[in-house]
């Protein structure tokens, strides 16, 4: 019996097996070996196939859905990063209101240290001259903002404010005797006057109106954060006595930075189009709004430039003609109500708060206080554009309201110990979330918005004008007043605020 051996054949890829036996009548049946190459192809290209259309079936699936992100994108309603272009700019604008939350805490802890160099520790009338010249330089500085921003537009006149901010701070930190730190708090103060009023204007001109809310509360976050950075360098400067030099010395440095970016900040669009530069207003337009808004947008500044009038001759008698008066009222109302709410009060004896419940780390009650307000700044980034302007501002005045309540209650009647001084922390730090969310924010955006072209510059100068008077007056009446009389005076307050500014006709 002869039986051939198994021949490979190089036909396809998987060889045939062949058993042939020449004896016929000795027939030897061999099991059949099955093609288990071929098998396995055969079970790979079906995978391959449904596998192809399962992907079909995906492909065909996403379609629809790749089609409705994009409709809800469209629509506002996905992802959207329209307000990117013009956060760069917003943001080195706000960086002016960072050296402002920094120019308000980096006198709380060094002031002793201050008065004891240079010779006036225990005089309680030159440590409160030291703090108040800082108002006095902002009263002016806010008076002088409008005409500077109407003749220069709002790059240039950033620019030149800077001179003030670091020519204060480095004659503060070099100061040998009171005179010449009285001068530098001045410059300080005139500096931050001017930026203070110009920070919102520019905001309102540079955003666009889907994302003017949002991009506006970059303004309180950026304060709090100055006044947060100032506290932290605050703390290990308090082991050394001459650590305030190096604290305001470090206070030049966020003027540099400013200088420079807005050497590559864009001008307001509105302001371009009023001195005739109409090319460079549809340039700045189509980077931050998209080349849809150029005509729009040009089309509108001509038309309102036309109703209201060139801004570069505008006078500020024209404040007491309609319908810029009732503006001028309601933004000067608004930062009297705000400082008529006693959030100098709650600021200055809040350590005192964390004092009777134990907390005697004074940087670090303050601490909690800089991080509550920048909790609140948060809340309102996401809530001003969603709930408007008007509702935040009467729930703002009505938790204030509730919380100054609680640490009047907690004052006033006699309750267990541990729970009057549960009650005080929770009152004063809901009165600063409440404040932060509403008050804070909305009201230096507001007004710009209700202002028109002609007189937004100095409608805004007389608010903040308005604003520093009633600052300086708060400071003076608290710095001589006691702390318990000053929490219900506050309190006091309250109601009148609530109601003042639920009666207000603001969208």
């Amino acid at each position: 019996m002869w039986v051939d051996t198994v021949q490979h054949q190089r036909v396809g890829p998987v060889p045939a097996i062949k058993a042939v036996c020449r004896d016929r009548k000795l027939f030897v049946s061999l099991p059949k070996r099955k093609a288990f190459h071929f098998d396995i192809h055969f079970r790979i290209d079906n995978l391959k196939v449904s596998a192809a259309k399962k992907q079909q079936t995906e492909l065909k699936t996403r379609e629809p859905v790749c089609e409705q992100n994009l409709e809800k994108v469209k629509n506002g309603e996905g992802f959207d990063l329209g307000w990117l272009p013009a956060f760069p700019h917003v943001l080195i604008a706000s960086t002016y209101n960072f050296l402002f939350g920094y120019h308000i805490g980096v006198m709380n802890g060094p002031i002793v240290s201050i008065a004891q160099e240079l010779g006036f520790e225990g005089n309680s009338i030159v440590e409160g001259l030291v703090v108040s010249i800082f108002i006095a330089g902002a009263f002016v500085g806010s008076i002088s903002c409008g005409s500077l921003v109407d003749k220069l537009g709002c790059r240039r006149t950033f620019q030149i404010d800077t001179i003030p901010l670091i020519l204060g701070a480095l004659l503060s930190a070099h100061a040998h005797s009171v005179d010449e730190m009285l001068w530098g708090r001045f410059l300080v103060g005139l500096g931050i006057g001017v930026n203070i009023v110009l920070v919102p204007i520019y905001i309102s001109e540079v955003a666009s109106t889907k994302y003017r809310g949002s991009l506006g509360t970059l303004c309180q976050i950026c304060t709090c954060l100055g006044i947060i950075s100032s506290l932290f360098l605050g703390i290990p400067s308090g082991n050394d006595p001459h650590g305030w030099r190096m604290i305001l010395y470090i206070a030049s440095v966020p003027g540099f930075i400013v200088t420079l970016g807005m050497q590559f900040a864009v001008d307001s669009p509105r302001w371009l189009c009023k001195a005739g530069r109409i090319d460079e207003a549809k340039a700045v337009i189509h980077d931050l709004w998209g080349a849809s808004e150029v005509e729009k947008a040009i089309k509108e500044f001509q038309s309102v430039g036309k109703n209201d009038g060139s801004d570069l001759n505008s006078r500020w008698l024209e404040l007491l003609e309609e319908p810029h008066s009732r503006v001028a009222f309601i933004g000067g109302a608004l930062f009297v109500l705000q400082q008529f709410a006693g959030i100098n009060g709650v600021l200055y004896f809040s350590s005192l708060t964390f004092q009777d419940v134990g907390v005697t780390n004074g940087p670090l009650a303050s601490l909690v206080v800089g991080l509550t307000n920048l909790a609140g700044a948060l809340c309102a980034l996401c809530l001003i554009d969603k709930q408007g302007r008007r509702r935040l501002l009467i729930g703002s005045y009505l938790g204030m309201a509730v919380s100054m309540f609680l640490v009047v209650y907690a004052i006033s009647f006699p309750l267990d110990a541990t729970l009057s001084h549960n009650l005080s922390i929770l009152g004063t730090v809901l009165y600063i979330l409440t404040f932060a969310i509403g008050a804070g924010p909305v009201t230096g955006l507001i007004i710009p918005e209700l202002s028109s072209t002609r007189m937004r510059g100095k409608i805004m100068g007389f608010s903040f004008t308005a604003h520093w008077v009633d600052c300086l007056y708060f400071v003076m009446i608290i710095s001589a007043g006691d702390p318990d009389v000053a929490v219900r005076v506050t309190a006091s307050k309250q109601n009148l605020n609530f109601r003042i500014s639920f009666t207000m006709n603001i969208k």
